[in-house]
């Protein structure tokens, strides 16, 4: 969600991270070639229901704006997760909810309890197997252990903790460096190929045998997992995640799933009093809006399944 900084910057994220990023106004949302008619797509709801750090009207409005312009009928929900309330949505997005025990940066500290109830959990399942699409995006600690128990009912576990790597610079992931080849990295066409994807810290996950990854985490990266978030010492859990994971498409049922462990690369932030900015609207994130497209069509049908 934030990244790996210059020191003064680095400072700057102790601070609650609520007051450092804002959605950019100024990003790029056009759609050169929609997959539907202006406002004739299926409906493509936003969580806001659970303390989400990501809504559709703040710093997932550039999310919102994009998949707009692709044809979607985009809407943010409130409330629980209901049988009811899914129906009729094609596309559920799901980014980085919270436990009411959690909320505010002060909060960000061990435990991390499910943001979601049983009940939620099972209507989220099952409207799924009968052909939903989720989305769900769960970034670094609390996020990722808010998450857990809605990824593990599809077979994902989450590691909550900050995925960091030695090496200094940007994490960038190439088809020489992490981007697999698939169907939602390919696109419709050669002009929607993702050949580069930008993220800004996040987490790691596993997942179950029938996933297909997207973005591998190669060798020098780890999970670091604090009891405070961004509070890192010598008594830090740190395990390697070499081989894990920061996204992943499986079909499931009837349906369709995506998870990604990092929610920034889909947003455009401005970070700080320099306001850096953070997702798709970085100078180094190129294709970062192709696979926030390839990634919410796929979840559609538009995309073949495999």
């Amino acid at each position: 969600m934030r990244p790996l900084l210059p020191f003064a910057l680095a400072l700057l994220l102790a601070l609650p991270a609520a007051a450092q990023q804002a959605a950019d106004p100024e990003a790029e949302f056009a759609v050169a070639r929609p997959a539907f008619a202006a406002g004739a797509g299926p409906r493509l709801v936003i969580d806001g229901g659970h303390h989400n750090f990501h809504k559709v009207d703040g710093r997932y409005a550039p999310f919102a704006a994009v998949v707009r312009a692709d044809g979607f009928q985009v809407a943010g929900s409130e409330g629980r997760l209901t049988a009811e309330g899914l129906a009729g949505v094609k596309v559920l997005v799901i980014a980085n909810a919270l436990h009411a025990s959690n909320v505010g940066g002060d909060n960000w500290v061990l435990p991390n309890p499910s943001a979601f109830s049983r009940e939620e959990i099972a209507a989220v399942k099952a409207w799924v197997e009968a052909g939903g699409g989720l989305l769900l995006i769960a970034d670094h600690m609390p996020f990722a252990g808010a998450a857990q128990e809605l990824a593990q009912a599809f077979g994902f576990s989450f590691s909550n903790g900050f995925v960091q790597r030695e090496a200094k610079g940007p994490d960038l992931f190439t088809p020489e460096s992490g981007l697999k080849a698939d169907i939602v990295t390919a696109g419709r066409d050669a002009s929607e190929t993702v050949t580069s994807i930008r993220t800004f810290t996040g987490s790691a996950f596993t997942a179950p045998a029938g996933a297909r990854p997207l973005i591998v985490l190669s060798r020098g990266y780890v999970s670091k997992e604090p009891r405070v978030a961004w509070a890192f010492d010598k008594d830090t859990t740190v395990i390697d995640a070499e081989g894990r994971l920061q996204a992943a498409v499986m079909p499931y049922g009837r349906g369709r799933v995506a998870v990604f462990g990092e929610a920034a690369m889909f947003s455009a932030q401005l970070s700080g009093p320099e306001k850096t900015p953070i997702g798709f609207n970085a100078p180094d994130a190129v294709d970062n809006r192709k696979l926030l497209l390839n990634v919410v069509r796929w979840l559609a049908g538009v995309l073949p399944a495999a």
